[in-house]
């Protein structure tokens, strides 16, 4: 996958160097599956995120496993085609990837790029080997989308600790989680942005509570963390006090490319045309094969905008706002599949064996993930469009000026 421009044509085919490495990737997968787990499996069984864990380990120690990061840190120090190449390879072997895809695709490069040297030293080693998996603590009930109303309160104390207080919510993996970065008001005086700091947070500390929320799916995937008066050590500031609006931005924009760059598995065209076609009044109906169309279009969409994504990773340019339009497209595009499946094959798709159950129940989720489609279209329009901004009734209104109105409006 060189993407090398030749004047108006792209040539996606590997260079020789990108061929050798995918042999080499490809060569390992092949020695290594029969050890691997299943792809598929749940995070409340203890045993299964073990095994993950181990299998985690082992891509860690073969250079498959944080691929983009620096050498230094324990990765292989090459670009975002490796990595993409990696992907692609581990999907094609039928074996899962990496545990921890939101440490190491999100936490990771937020630690790397605002941690300090201790930080980086003492965490990221556990959390590339699928030692300490971590958890990311932004939402809120009242402040999901919303990221800068976050209420989660720390204060510091006297000798230097923070004591933090406060409930998150939509928070993945945090039942088995060993720290999980966290974002919490330090501030509540200035401007809402600016009154932010980024936090890592032991799991297991006292006054941590995680329950889990349980899905339609019957999985039990998110959770709500509560934090009772949890003192945290001073250095457990990430990229400074009161900067953590800009740190939060850099694990966005990583996770809206995570979430977006790529996912066509979610849709899968390979498996909806091969549903349609199983049906012999379903592969001549236009309605369903125009529909067939509108989707596939969609997701190779999502893979041509990530192609682009690939291209200015490679030239070291850090994702922008735009990674939220392929999030955008992906999710919707693997909603619509999943309806159409289930128009086709009726009741028979939420069998419990079918393979369109799981994702029937899971997909609206990610609607909200890495911000709701709302905020997402508005960042575009914004940032990428430029497109007048919505009009905001707070712009420029202290956060406590702000949180009096409310109070008052909710007293009337």
């Amino acid at each position: 996958m060189a993407l090398r421009s030749r004047e108006k044509t792209v040539d996606l085919n590997d260079t020789p160097e990108q061929a050798s490495y995918r042999q080499e990737v490809r060569g390992w997968l092949e020695q290594n599956k029969a050890q691997a787990p299943p792809r598929a499996g749940s995070y409340e069984d203890a045993a299964y995120v073990d095994k993950r864990r181990a299998w985690q380990r082992q891509l860690a120690q073969a250079g498959l496993a944080g691929v983009t990061w620096p050498k230094e840190f324990g990765g292989r120090g090459l670009g975002p085609i490796e990595q993409v190449t990696v992907n692609q390879e581990i999907a094609k072997a039928g074996v899962p990837g990496i545990l921890d895809v939101i440490g190491i695709g999100m936490l990771g490069p937020c630690i790397i790029a605002h941690g300090t040297d201790q930080q980086k030293s003492r965490y990221l080693g556990p959390m590339l080997h699928g030692d300490e998996v971590w958890c990311q603590m932004f939402s809120e009930p009242a402040a999901g989308s919303d990221l800068a109303a976050v209420q989660t309160r720390a204060r510091q104390n006297e000798n230097g600790t923070w004591t933090l207080n406060g409930q998150k919510v939509w928070t993945t993996n945090a039942q088995f989680a060993s720290f999980g970065l966290l974002l919490a008001r330090t501030d509540a005086d200035v401007p809402k942005h600016k009154g932010l700091t980024m936090f890592i947070v032991p799991m297991d500390g006292a006054g941590v509570v995680v329950r889990g929320l349980r899905q339609i799916s019957g999985e039990a995937e998110f959770n709500e963390v509560f934090f009772d008066d949890v003192v945290l050590d001073e250095d457990a500031v990430v990229g400074g006090v009161g900067n953590g609006w800009g740190t939060a931005l850099t694990v966005l924009m990583f996770e809206r490319l995570t979430i977006g760059f790529g996912s066509t598995e979610f849709g899968s065209p390979d498996r909806l045309a091969a549903t349609i076609a199983a049906d012999p009044a379903a592969r001549v109906d236009p309605e369903l094969r125009r529909r067939l169309g509108d989707i596939i279009t969609d997701l190779l969409a999502v893979r041509f905008n990530g192609y682009r994504a690939l291209t200015a990773l490679s030239r070291g340019q850090i994702p922008g706002p735009e990674a939220g339009l392929a999030k955008v497209t992906m999710v919707n595009a693997a909603i619509a599949g999943t309806d159409l499946g289930a128009d086709v094959l009726g009741p028979d798709a939420l069998d419990a064996d079918s393979p369109w159950s799981y994702l029937i129940s899971f997909l609206p989720g990610l609607k909200s993930a890495g911000g709701t489609e709302q905020i997402l279209r508005n960042t575009i329009g914004e940032r990428v469009l430029g497109l007048p901004p919505e009009p905001r009734l707070d712009k420029g209104v202290p956060f406590s000026e702000l949180r009096a109105k409310e109070k008052e409006a909710v007293a009337r």
